[in-house]
């Protein structure tokens, strides 16, 4: 044996050290070392691993989520007046750009609002006068149908004794007295937030006049002020969420108009009185799906069996279901399917978990918030499909 060939040198790869033969005092074989450098006994499962990390990912989210909603929760105020104003905005900027084709853009948002305006103030003084004209003769019928019910109660199929109708009465008149200070306090409480809604309502028109005459002006002013990199992201997010939010709220009026009309049509033909105080509480309702038409139908039925008795209260409950049939088969998938593309599952837990959260006011804005964040999320998603999709040749 040559002293290179002791060495480990194979004399035939011209002295070169020979990589196949195991080097003095190293083992032969080598064990892999596992991903990460910890010993194979101690692995963690890539499923666990996966797990842990969604889960932290999650939790930061969540916590950002809940830091959001508590900053949100001590803003009630400027965020609804912020919310209806963009509401406002979606409703009346195409009427101000079709006034904007004859005259320049502040006289035509000028006229656009004033006109909307005196619309609302027109069907308020409408319906005073509705309900100051009806309110004798009303007050008459519910008497009668007052002592209606009991008779109705009375008779078959409930049978209930009269003493038990006249204990009725008589705890309802107690309750009444010996809460009276309560419920005047409660009314003087409620009379103090009369206060807070003028004053959300002038921040709305306030900033809603801005947002129609130059919100896009604005918008581009605060994609400035982003970093160069993310503003095309941030506008594509932005405008998805504009367009899904004025669709949505553009459907969903027409969708109200509809079903007050049609609500507004039966009760006049049943003799329902104040018809259009309750034609107008079905429009503010159908604001909320799938929960408000029914609720305000239901307080139209009392009315109807005050008034007019069990057989017209039938009728409008009977319409509950079909103006619901009419609203949920032919209404929103012709006018909101274009706008919104929520499951109705997703929109009765959304309905329902903003009511918890935020009560009314969650409700009320529970679905448009839960649709633009999905539409934000679908347009992300197809930007990054297609920045990964190599360009046609």
């Amino acid at each position: 044996m040559t002293p290179r060939a002791a060495a480990g040198q194979d004399p035939e790869r011209g002295g070169r050290p020979d990589r196949r033969r195991p080097r003095p005092g190293t083992p032969a074989t080598r064990r892999p070392v596992p991903r990460g450098g910890a010993p194979s006994g101690h692995q963690v499962p890539p499923g666990l691993e996966h797990a842990a990390g969604y889960a932290w990912r999650l939790l930061l989210v969540g916590a950002a989520v809940y830091a959001v909603l508590s900053l949100l929760g001590r803003l009630v105020l400027p965020v609804v007046a912020v919310f209806v104003a963009l509401v406002i905005t979606a409703v009346l900027r195409p009427a101000a750009d079709l006034v904007n084709r004859w005259m320049p853009r502040g006289p035509a948002v000028a006229v656009t609002v004033l006109g909307a305006l005196l619309l609302l103030a027109g069907v308020l003084a409408l319906i005073g006068e509705n309900v100051a004209g009806e309110w004798k003769q009303l007050g008459d019928e519910f008497h009668g149908g007052i002592d209606r019910i009991e008779q109705w109660l009375k008779g078959p199929p409930f049978h209930i004794e009269p003493a038990t109708v006249s204990d009725l009465q008589t705890k309802i008149g107690s309750f009444l007295s010996e809460h009276r200070s309560t419920l005047v306090s409660r009314a003087v409480d409620e009379a103090s937030r009369v206060v807070e809604i003028v004053t959300g309502a002038a921040l709305s028109l306030f900033c809603s006049i801005f947002f129609i005459h130059s919100g896009e002006g604005m918008w581009r002013w605060a994609k400035h002020q982003l970093p160069h990199g993310a503003r095309e992201t941030w506008d594509h997010a932005g405008r998805a969420a504009w367009r899904t939010f004025a669709g949505y709220t553009r459907g969903i009026m027409i969708v109200a108009a509809s079903n007050a009309a049609l609500v507004g049509i039966a009760l006049a033909l049943l003799g329902v009185p104040l018809a259009l105080p309750l034609t107008v509480l079905e429009f503010f309702a159908t604001l909320v799906p799938l929960i408000g038409s029914p609720v305000a139908m239901a307080i139209a039925a009392v009315v109807a069996l005050a008034a007019k008795g069990p057989v017209t209260a039938l009728i409008v409950l009977a319409l509950i279901v079909v103006i619901g049939q009419i609203e949920g088969h032919l209404l929103h998938p012709l006018v909101m399917s274009w706008a919104v593309r929520l499951h109705p599952v997703a929109v009765a837990l959304s309905v329902i978990a903003g009511g918890i959260l935020a009560g009314v006011i969650g409700a009320v804005v529970a679905v448009p918030v839960v649709s633009v964040v999905w539409a934000v999320v679908c347009e992300l998603r197809l930007r990054r499909e297609e920045a990964r999709t190599p360009a046609a040749p």
